[in-house]
């Protein structure tokens, strides 16, 4: 089999059987997309690269032990375990990701992963249902901008000129909405993450 053809449960069988380059190979081949999946849940290029890095340290102890069982589910298995260590990342800093003043309050986008199994799909379910559950407990202007935002996936200057209020005010509600959401969530002492 020529290696530009090279299938990535080819290429896990290769390294398994302790041909190195062949690991060389997935990860040049998928680096891109899974750094950038990274990169769009924590916005910090060093963090990312940490977290990239600490992927595939667990893909390759996972290898080596011989617990890999994903046949021909190389690249989702590699970034459930990348999403996982962005929870962890989060966790250990007891914060939620940080979103930043250009219109992409990006904060669940960890629930909008399109390559989760079928018990995944069930926690993202409920973790949604959850968290629309906790939107009713905020007032009601904020409740209204993070609902535009996050639903109805309109930018600013849309929910700015639909509200009435300015972009700075429709940011400082939907900022707001995300404290106090964070609030309820620490109330309920409601864990979003699996």
């Amino acid at each position: 089999m020529k290696k530009s053809i090279a299938t990535d449960a080819f290429l896990v069988s290769e390294y398994m059987q302790g041909n190195e380059t062949a690991l060389s190979d997935l990860i040049t081949r998928h680096k891109q997309r899974i750094y950038s999946f990274i990169y769009s849940k924590v916005f910090d290029r060093d963090v990312a690269e940490d977290i990239f890095q600490d992927t595939f340290i667990k893909v390759i102890r996972t290898l080596k032990r011989g617990a890999y069982n994903e046949e021909g589910k190389f690249l989702p298995w590699v970034m459930r375990i990348a999403h996982n260590l962005v929870i962890d990342h989060f966790r250990k800093n007891n914060r939620m990701p940080k979103f930043e003043n250009n219109d992409d309050f990006n904060i669940f986008s960890v629930l909008s992963d399109g390559n989760l199994n079928a018990e995944k799909c069930m926690i993202k379910d409920q973790v949604e249902n959850d968290v629309r559950r906790l939107i009713q407990e905020l007032p009601s202007d904020q409740k209204e901008v993070l609902i535009m935002r996050m639903y109805k996936d309109m930018s600013f200057k849309e929910i700015s000129e639909q509200t009435g209020v300015s972009i700075n005010t429709a940011l400082g509600r939907m900022r707001y909405a995300l404290i106090n959401l964070r609030k309820v969530i620490d109330k309920h002492n409601i864990i979003l993450t699996n």
